[in-house]
């Protein structure tokens, strides 16, 4: 007859739980930072697109007998853009803001993401950078 011995598992239990609570901090800090990127993004994305909404309203109307044309500039696409990151409160700036064939308002925004958790390892920060565009009703 053969006799078991039982072992000493003292400690073990200590050392996996230790491991498994700094392995769910190190997932809830991920997350946390990856769904502050994901959000400063998609606010971005909405001012580039009102910044680009309100660009195509920079239209200069010209009048050539019975014809009348709605022609975007750049310049009134810039004004109305830069109008409109000064009452968002926003930290973006303005990259360009341009009427590339005249009836399109195409403007491009940035700023400057730090995580709001773990700034150690990312301590300057990622840019980020979304552009909007949008045409004029008036052509």
């Amino acid at each position: 007859m053969r006799v078991l011995r039982q072992r000493d598992d003292d400690g073990s239990v200590l050392l996996l739980t230790l491991g498994y609570a700094l392995l769910a901090l190190a997932l809830i800090l991920i997350c946390t930072c990856a769904t502050d990127l994901y959000i400063t993004q998609k606010r971005m994305d909405a001012v580039a697109d009102a910044a680009a909404l309100a660009g195509a309203d920079g239209f200069v109307l010209t009048v050539d007998g019975d014809e009348v044309r709605a022609e975007l500039t750049s310049d009134g696409v810039r004004e109305q853009a830069e109008v409109v990151l000064s009452a968002t409160g926003d930290d973006a700036v303005l990259v360009s803001a341009t009427a590339p064939e005249g009836v399109s308002a195409r403007v491009t925004v940035s700023t400057q993401w730090h995580p709001p958790v773990v700034t150690v390892f990312v301590p300057q920060g990622i840019r980020l950078e979304a552009t909007g565009t949008s045409r004029t009703a008036l052509r």
